[in-house]
């Protein structure tokens, strides 16, 4: 994670220290099960991380998730969605982001062109609107996101990593 995904991180959860998750969650693992379902129909998405706070804490839990999407993007996003300039589209709300990326790869061979690959963060278990800046939170998920989609981009050795920027694009599209 880049030291401003760790500062985003920061101010997502209001703390810098957080419970260990399973060793399965890594970047490497997220990569090497995206790997193994690229052909699968029945699986196109599933967990890269999950971020707890420390135990006796209030309870917050973030996820990382992939997803395999089908093509580039189209249509319009949710009004709570800001549009970021970074890959194939990047979403950003107050409690979530979205970026896709397309990733041509030896170690994902299509005939039909590039894999379409969405990174998540999400709040989990969000039981009222988010409180506080809404920019500054927006900025924050897109930050998070955008640092693992860029490392996942490398593990998988996507051409130009997937069309990412080496740092984070917070301006709106």
């Amino acid at each position: 994670m880049s030291a401003d995904a760790a500062k985003a991180l920061k101010l997502i959860t209001g703390s810098s220290r957080f419970e260990a998750s399973a060793k399965k969650y890594t970047v490497a693992q997220a990569a090497a099960d995206f790997v193994k379902a690229f052909w699968d129909p029945k699986v196109y998405r599933g967990d890269a991380c999950r971020v707890y706070m420390p135990i006796g804490t209030p309870d917050f839990q973030l996820r990382i998730t992939w997803r395999r999407a089908h093509s580039a993007p189209s249509g319009n996003p949710a009004e709570k969605f800001t549009v970021l300039k970074m890959g194939e589209e990047t979403l950003a709300a107050a409690d979530m982001a979205y970026v896709q990326f397309a990733c041509n790869s030896g170690k994902l061979v299509d005939p039909l062109g590039p894999a379409h690959i969405v990174i998540g963060v999400e709040r989990w278990g969000m039981p009222k609107p988010p409180e506080g800046d809404i920019k500054a939170l927006k900025n924050a998920y897109a930050t998070v996101a955008h640092s693992f989609s860029l490392a996942m981009a490398k593990e998988l050795r996507c051409e130009k990593n997937g069309g990412l920027p080496a740092k984070p694009v917070l301006i709106p599209a």
